[in-house]
């Protein structure tokens, strides 16, 4: 019997042990570790990773406050010339070709001008009365002399010949308008032939860059397009269209640049000589203009420019190139610096206009960093996927 209970006795203290060995077990079950916080700004890449990011110091520039604007190229307006016929016509004959250079006062077509041949008639028949009138008046002089005649018909003769020479001058002052010189005048008053054709003139020198005429076309005053348009070669306007948000800041005298897709790397360098004092209503921009004396002999009227007005002294800025700056999607400018090329840390940064391939850094990048360039958009793709 004894042994009986000593045996369950025994087994009890074996059931005993062996739940304490469990339950100190369990007990000495670490407990799991707080996760780390994760840095959201910053951002850790391998060695074959940073093969895709290259690192630059980051140096100063000068930048100067510019104002945009979009324009072309025209010829200059105050040294061209519509050439047109004040009166009505059918041509008769064209002596320019468009591109030839013509001198001032070289004829450019001819017409037969119904209301020139009636002015050259009025003064081949004014004429004709000067000479009887005059006439008449040294015979009624002659009688009068030797009293053959009454004072009264010395009278009439002196009015009469008054009158026709009243009437000859101005049939003379009307030719005038017609561009008619003196010899001209004469000529056809001697001649007594009126061939009504009227000759236009290039009022300035320079090149017909426009012909929109040949014989036997009607021309009637004020014409559009004119028969003809001559421009001084060697003078064109840059007219640039300023938003009216930037007008303010653009004065006459500001130094321009003018960049052409038809001449690649070719900027042209001027000054600003005319603002608009007003703004267009249609476009709401601002014209302005500057005055090309020697333009480069590839540059041609109506071609597309776009402008940089500077409008202010240049001051010296931190630079960042443009792959240095990313912009994130709610907008924000980022940029990224690192000690060794492996961790990259994100600073929002604010930046000025970009100018020749960098952007002037104003605030939020600390001084004297090392910068990632190329391969920042995957610096900032890859932080946000680890923030994810």
């Amino acid at each position: 019997m004894k042994k009986h209970h000593g045996r369950i006795f025994a087994v009890c203290c074996l059931l005993a042990a062996a739940s304490l060995a469990l339950f100190a077990r369990h007990d000495a079950t670490p407990a799991a570790a707080p996760a780390k916080p994760v840095d959201d700004q910053s951002v850790t890449i391998t060695a074959q990773q940073a093969q895709q990011v290259r690192v630059a110091d980051v140096t100063e520039r000068d930048f100067s406050p510019q104002v945009d604007a979009v324009g072309y190229v025209d010829f200059d307006q105050d040294h061209l010339a519509q050439v047109n016929s004040p009166y009505a016509g059918r041509v008769r004959e064209v002596f320019v070709r468009a591109g030839d250079s013509v001198t001032r006062g070289q004829v450019l077509f001819s017409l037969d001008s119904p209301d020139l041949a009636q002015a050259e008639a009025t003064l081949v028949s004014a004429a004709a009365a000067r000479t009887q009138t005059t006439a008449a008046l040294e015979r009624a002089r002659a009688m009068a002399k030797v009293e053959a005649n009454a004072p009264r018909d010395l009278e009439q003769a002196v009015s009469d010949q008054q009158t026709a020479e009243g009437n000859y001058q101005a049939a003379r002052r009307a030719l005038h308008i017609f561009n008619k010189s003196d010899a001209e005048i004469d000529h056809i008053a001697a001649s007594r032939i009126a061939d009504g054709e009227l000759r236009i003139e290039s009022p300035i020198a320079g090149v017909a860059t426009a012909r929109t005429v040949a014989p036997g076309d009607l021309v009637q005053p004020g014409n559009t397009p004119a028969p003809f348009t001559v421009a001084v070669a060697d003078r064109l306007w840059l007219v640039a269209n300023v938003a009216e948000s930037d007008a303010p800041q653009v004065q006459v005298g500001q130094a321009l640049t003018a960049s052409l897709p038809a001449l690649p790397g070719q900027p042209i360098a001027a000054h600003v000589d005319y603002v608009g004092s007003s703004s267009d209503p249609a476009t709401h921009r601002v014209m302005l203009r500057s005055v090309l004396h020697s333009p480069p002999p590839a540059l041609r009227p109506q071609m597309l420019a776009n402008f940089s007005i500077t409008t202010a002294a240049p001051t010296r800025h931190d630079a960042a190139p443009v792959d240095a700056v990313v912009r994130e999607g709610a907008g924000e400018m980022v940029m990224f610096t690192t000690t060794d090329g492996l961790h990259f840390t994100r600073h929002p940064v604010q930046v000025g206009p970009l100018q020749d391939g960098y952007y002037p850094v104003l605030a939020g990048l600390p001084p004297h960093q090392r910068i990632a360039t190329e391969g920042a958009l995957f610096l900032s793709n890859a932080l946000a996927l680890q923030s994810q």
